[in-house]
């Protein structure tokens, strides 16, 4: 696979019509137009981000915009007051998409500027995340009351992990280190990663303080771990993915330190319209229906075992739903310490 270009080319299986063919082909034959469709092999984006890399007017970005996803290139998906852009996952014209992207030489000068600024797009939003946490470290288990009560989440939690004991953890946006706490006493190594400096002085203190002296938290990217292959039973993404600008970049990422056999535990918000949250916390993301999560762990290589919601309690303060998703690494370890893969 060329650097950093998302797709390979490959044989289309979907055929067009003569019509839908000469459509998507006119879509794509046109320098901004082939621009967009690279930016979106390598994220999600808004109008906003791609006027800002592409230096050109919201209406003229709008209109580049409509004409793919009118040739099927694209697919728009509003949350509240925004709307996101992303490759089409299927169908003919997203095949043709695939092979396209699969030609272009990935040191074009064109292509290097336009990720550059995409690069800069996400350093201001990792920036901002970042200070965010800075500010709201010591009140974050308060900003999660705006949910199901915790202690539902947590008994769903250890309810999801239950049908057998493991022996490592490794939670990925440890925040305040919660989880680590919760399933300390039953393991035998923990680790928790996380950005933000002020989290892992939370994170460290609680674990001290639960004498859990196996457990540790240290700071590392969630996208580029530190962390062998193969190397825990569990992963636990806790309330991290609508923070992240890739949610299957992350996924990815988790499964491959899985262990065969181990299983990747995510929680996280189910869809919902509270707009503030992204304007004053930071959330990139309103929530995920239960397709898109089930998609990148398939994706991954995982099978998905489980997927649940958990409704707030009638009168309570909670406003949103809250997702589990649990799904298992198909691989099995067999005599002799090799690895036999079943599905991935």
């Amino acid at each position: 696979m060329p650097a950093n270009v998302g797709y390979i080319p490959t044989m289309a299986t979907t055929p067009l019509s003569f019509s839908d063919l000469n459509t998507a082909l006119k879509a794509a034959a046109e320098t901004t137009r082939m621009r967009i469709l690279a930016l979106l092999a390598e994220a999600e984006l808004t109008v906003s981000d791609l006027t800002e890399i592409l230096r050109q007017s919201q209406p003229r970005i709008s209109r580049h915009l409509r004409l793919l996803t009118e040739a099927g290139f694209v697919e728009r998906f509003r949350e509240g007051a925004w709307a996101f852009f992303r490759l089409a996952e299927s169908g003919g014209s997203a095949e043709l998409a695939r092979v396209l992207l699969g030609q272009l030489d990935p040191h074009d000068p064109t292509i290097l500027r336009d990720r550059e600024r995409l690069a800069a797009v996400r350093g201001t939003r990792a920036a901002a995340a970042q200070a965010y946490f800075s500010r709201h470290a010591v009140e974050w288990d308060r900003i999660r009351k705006l949910h199901v009560a915790d202690a539902a989440v947590e008994e769903a939690i250890q309810t999801a992990l239950s049908d057998r004991p493991f022996r490592s953890l490794l939670d990925l946006g440890t925040g305040t280190g919660r989880m680590l706490e919760l399933f300390g006493p039953d393991i035998e190594r923990g680790l928790g990663i996380d950005m933000s400096t002020d989290m892992l002085a939370l994170a460290r203190a609680r674990l001290d303080r639960a004498g859990l002296k196996h457990c540790s938290a240290r700071k590392g990217d969630i996208y580029d771990l530190t962390v062998p292959k193969d190397s825990f039973v569990v992963v636990i993404l806790h309330q991290v993915l609508h923070f992240l600008d890739d949610a299957g970049r992350a996924i990815r990422e988790a499964a491959r330190v899985l262990r065969p056999g181990g299983r990747l535990l995510i929680v996280d918000f189910a869809p919902h319209d509270l707009e503030f949250l992204r304007e004053q916390h930071a959330h990139r993301r309103l929530g995920f229906g239960a397709e898109p999560v089930t998609q990148w762990l398939q994706a991954a290589g995982l099978d998905v075992t489980m997927q649940r919601n958990l409704s707030p309690e009638p009168g309570s303060e909670g406003k949103i739903a809250v997702s589990l998703w649990l799904a298992r690494d198909p691989r099995v370890e067999v005599a002799g310490g090799t690895v036999r893969l079943v599905k991935r």
